[in-house]
């Protein structure tokens, strides 16, 4: 049975009811990390894990939630939604439907079971997929159409403005816009972008340190709030710059002393990796793939020393994966102060890496890493609209617009 089929069968155990099913997948950054907030560039891609989510409609304006991951069940009324969130994991889906919400759109209420397997804590963007998911589902049973633009932009604002976390668009948008196959480069101004084919005698091999310190998410804000710093402290010599996308490494270095050592620290990590994502997209067009390794070699670099938001985990993982061989590049991937480095490695020295790393690994550190081979997969889609003869589910509506 697959897994579209087994989360059916789950739900009407669950809800005695058919359903019809969503999933939409976490993602993997190959390079482009914290530009997404500074209106930069980023190169992520969708990968196979995914949260699915099956719905049914209510007759009524509630939402029920089961979590089958946390086996827990919460209810909220879609006509006394408000932010902020409780802090609970229920702030992302009924965050998401509050979003949907203040957007003009009127939700039916709906019986909704969550299932994921995108690792937690890992970087891999398991509340995006969980955010588009539910928003899919949510709009697809109330049979309203929305294109997949718009619906990433309402998942961005459920988790800044519902959940409390200033995230960017990437997640959200690569988790919208996923093609199997290819990775997407991203203008995080414009939203415009293209999909650059992988090629496909590489993996994109994911390594897990097992490890995320707690003071992440304090950290994540700390350092949006130094990039706004810094334009601030730039703008009277930069008239017109909305964000570190807007200046050039001359520029900065022309200016640094109106700058704090951190914040110019901060703003040369922007401004450098901003250059090396389009630098890495014309590699992947070119078929120069001999130009990554130093690309995302200096993107860890810089992450490090810069933007300080590496460890001593992260930098033992790409050490160790650096020297092997088949290795195209390596580098943390995702936030940061633990979770995932994201390796790009020869399909026919996928297996080897995996080994080799994961015991090299373990013996520096005592740690047993995840480490998964993985292709890029497909964005969010309805994976299964059968519904059973004594359900209402609705087929969904959403406008593809891949």
């Amino acid at each position: 049975m697959d897994r579209s089929a087994e989360l059916l069968v789950k739900f009407k155990a669950h809800y005695g009811t058919g359903a019809a099913a969503y999933r939409a997948p976490g993602r993997v950054n190959l390079i482009g990390e914290h530009t997404d907030y500074n209106d930069g560039f980023v190169l992520p891609a969708a990968i196979g894990f995914s949260c699915s989510v099956a719905i049914a409609p209510r007759n009524d304006r509630n939402l029920v939630l089961y979590s089958e991951n946390l086996s827990e069940t919460k209810e909220a009324n879609l006509d006394a939604i408000a932010p902020p969130g409780s802090g609970e994991w229920q702030d992302y889906p009924i965050g998401v439907a509050w979003a949907l919400e203040q957007a003009g759109n009127r939700l039916r209420g709906a019986n909704v079971f969550i299932s994921g397997d995108v690792p937690l804590g890992a970087g891999l963007s398991s509340s995006a997929a969980v955010e588009v998911s539910v928003g899919y589902a949510l709009l697809g049973n109330s049979g309203i159409r929305v294109d997949r633009t718009a619906l990433a932009l309402l998942c961005q604002r459920a988790e800044n403005e519902y959940v409390g976390a200033r995230v960017g668009i990437m997640d959200q948008f690569i988790s919208c816009q996923g093609r199997a196959g290819h990775a997407l480069l991203l203008d995080c101004r414009s939203l415009e972008f293209r999909q650059l084919p992988l090629p496909p005698k590489l993996q994109l091999v994911i390594c897990n340190t097992m490890v995320k310190h707690e003071h992440a998410s304090g950290e994540y804000n700390a350092r949006r709030a130094e990039c706004e710093e810094a334009i601030r402290l730039l703008s009277p010599v930069l008239p017109g710059i909305r964000a570190l996308r807007d200046v050039t490494l001359a520029q900065l270095e022309e200016h640094r002393g109106r700058l704090t050592g951190i914040t110019y620290k901060r703003s040369r990590h922007i401004v450098t990796e901003n250059d090396r994502v389009l630098r890495a997209a014309s590699a992947f067009e070119g078929g120069n793939i001999g130009a990554l390794g130093q690309l995302m070699a200096d993107s860890h670099r810089s992450l490090r020393d810069d933007y300080e938001v590496s460890c001593s985990e992260l930098d033992e993982m790409v050490e160790i994966a650096s020297r092997q061989r088949g290795v195209h590049g390596a580098r943390m991937t995702g936030g940061g102060f633990g979770g995932c480095t994201i390796n790009l490695v020869a399909a026919d020295d996928a297996r080897k890496f995996q080994s080799v790393v994961a015991t090299e690994y373990e013996k520096a550190t005592g740690l047993r890493p995840d480490i998964y081979i993985c292709a890029a997969a497909e964005g969010a889609e309805a994976v299964d609209t059968s519904v059973a003869a004594n359900s209402e589910a609705r087929r969904p509506v959403v406008q593809e617009n891949k």
